[in-house]
């Protein structure tokens, strides 16, 4: 399997392709686009049912084979196996088996033959999806590392969920550290205490003051700085790293296998979506032939996706005009993971991609509309990739909150009550539409409160969380103070 980078020129995208080892570590390409399969992977239908009786570990097995050619498929088999565990995965609710690892619950049943499922992906050890793809980027790290005998320095950004994740991933593991920037006070205090808590000597926590954005285009000129990152060994685990996000690949497959009985059954998908790279690994399925209906995008305030996918406007916002909302891990004005799709929409055309994100840098943004003025037509081939979209309020949260509560006897969190709530709307005659669950309610209990009156319910050993001691440092959001930061604590 090769891969090549969404900004390659035409002419070098042969002699530049990568195998899955080669980009694993590093994130961004050298070029600043982002990798994907020089072609995807096909599935069969005789591959789908043969994956209906395997447990999630043997399916992320199968899936990632497809992808990490160069990986002994003994060595991958151990790592899946030692990544998707019920010990790993244990924070399922009390009526849902562990074992199944992201289990579903039927909400609702049309008399049209529609549904309404939720598939439960925060059962890890941080509570949240990210937990799926992130924990087995942590042993596959590992073992890059171990065969290299090198080290790493994994410098990211977080806007509340992909930080912990990461860094309850790597805490420990050998010849890593970890550089995690996140948006000075605006997470929710359960998701603060659960990185700033962590005092483990890997472990850097950078508060920016800032939003969630000026932390990423951090994250990005470091990355592009071709010298100092080979220096200081950076690599990332945001979602513009391609493992990450193949490894998100594997729960659509699983929802649709433990959904449906026959491959001819129609699902679609509803996703809240900030950076695009959770509903990006959704289309990459359905790129592959899962037999996914629609994607649907869900956002909060911040609907730069909603707005694309309505009128094929991408406009990014500027920090003053990015809200602060009650889904704070959405909060989100610059999808960066948006371009693998963009680079799929205008025909994998390098050129042109490069061409439409540098106007996202010099003029915030592109117009796919095919309005005269504009710059192009390519919207109108959207719904072949069957994206639709949606947006949630602080008003919709609160009351999908407090409905969920009522109609079906669960606690839901903020992102997965936008998701929910946009999913209604777009429910269809004989499709199972499923709602991808981002995380449990107790990371956003200052919004449980509010709709329901009464805390959310925590798993074992997360009772006081926010008492506990925090450690990190604040840091205005400047490149050059950034990397000497980094350079310190490195000792390279």
């Amino acid at each position: 399997m090769q891969y090549v980078s969404t900004r390659a020129a035409s002419s070098a995208a042969a002699s530049s392709s990568q195998q899955f080892s080669d980009i694993l570590l590093g994130g961004l390409a050298a070029d600043g686009g982002l990798f994907l399969p020089a072609a995807y992977p096909q599935v069969t239908g005789a591959e789908l049912d043969a994956w209906r009786k395997l447990s999630y570990a043997e399916l992320a097995f199968e899936i990632l084979r497809k992808f990490a050619t160069d990986i002994p498929e003994a060595d991958l088999r151990a790592l899946t196996a030692k990544t998707y565990t019920k010990e790993v995965y244990k924070n399922a609710r009390k009526d849902e088996n562990a074992a199944d690892i992201t289990p579903l619950r039927v909400l609702e049943e049309g008399k049209d033959g529609s549904k309404l499922v939720l598939q439960a992906l925060s059962n890890g050890p941080t509570l949240a999806f990210k937990d799926m793809a992130m924990q087995l980027l942590g042993n596959l790290f590992e073992y890059a590392l171990a065969k290299q005998n090198a080290e790493l320095n994994i410098f990211g950004a977080t806007s509340g969920d992909t930080g912990s994740a990461a860094e309850y991933a790597m805490r420990g593991k050998k010849g890593i550290r970890v550089f995690m920037l996140s948006p000075h006070k605006k997470m929710s205090a359960f998701q603060t205490a659960q990185m700033f808590s962590l005092q483990d000597p890997n472990i850097f926590n950078i508060a920016i003051e800032g939003v969630f954005d000026d932390a990423q285009d951090m994250v990005k000129a470091v990355s592009n700085d071709l010298e100092f990152k080979a220096k200081h060994k950076i690599g990332t685990v945001n979602s513009i790293n391609w493992a990450r996000v193949v490894a998100q690949v594997v729960y659509y497959f699983r929802g649709y296998l433990a959904a449906t009985t026959s491959n001819d059954q129609k699902v679609s998908f509803t996703v809240p979506s900030g950076n695009f790279g959770n509903i990006c690994a959704g289309h990459i399925a359905r790129m592959m032939g899962l037999p996914i209906d629609k994607l649907v995008a869900a956002t909060n305030e911040n609907d730069v996706l909603d707005e694309f996918f309505r009128t094929g406007v991408y406009r990014v916002r500027k920090s003053s005009e990015t809200y602060h909302t009650s889904s704070p891990s959405m909060d989100i004005s610059k999808a960066s993971n948006f371009e693998r799709f963009v680079y799929e929409l205008v025909g994998r055309d390098s050129d042109r991609t490069r061409a439409l994100f540098h106007k996202v840098e010099t003029h915030g943004g592109f117009d796919l509309s095919g309005k005269p003025g504009s710059d192009g037509d390519e919207f109108k081939l959207v719904a072949k990739y069957g994206f639709k979209s949606g947006k949630s309020t602080h008003a919709d949260r609160v009351n999908t909150i407090r409905d969920v509560a009522d109609d079906y006897g669960i606690v839901i969190d903020t992102h997965t009550a936008d998701g929910i709530k946009v999913a209604k709307e777009n429910l269809e005659p004989g499709v199972t539409m499923i709602v991808l669950e981002t995380a449990l309610a107790a990371k956003f209990n200052e919004t449980i409160l509010e709709a329901l009156g009464e805390d959310a319910e925590r798993p074992d050993g997360f009772e006081d969380i926010e008492a506990l001691p925090q450690k990190f440092v604040v840091m205005k959001p400047e490149v050059e103070a950034m990397k000497a930061y980094i350079a310190a604590n490195t000792g390279l």
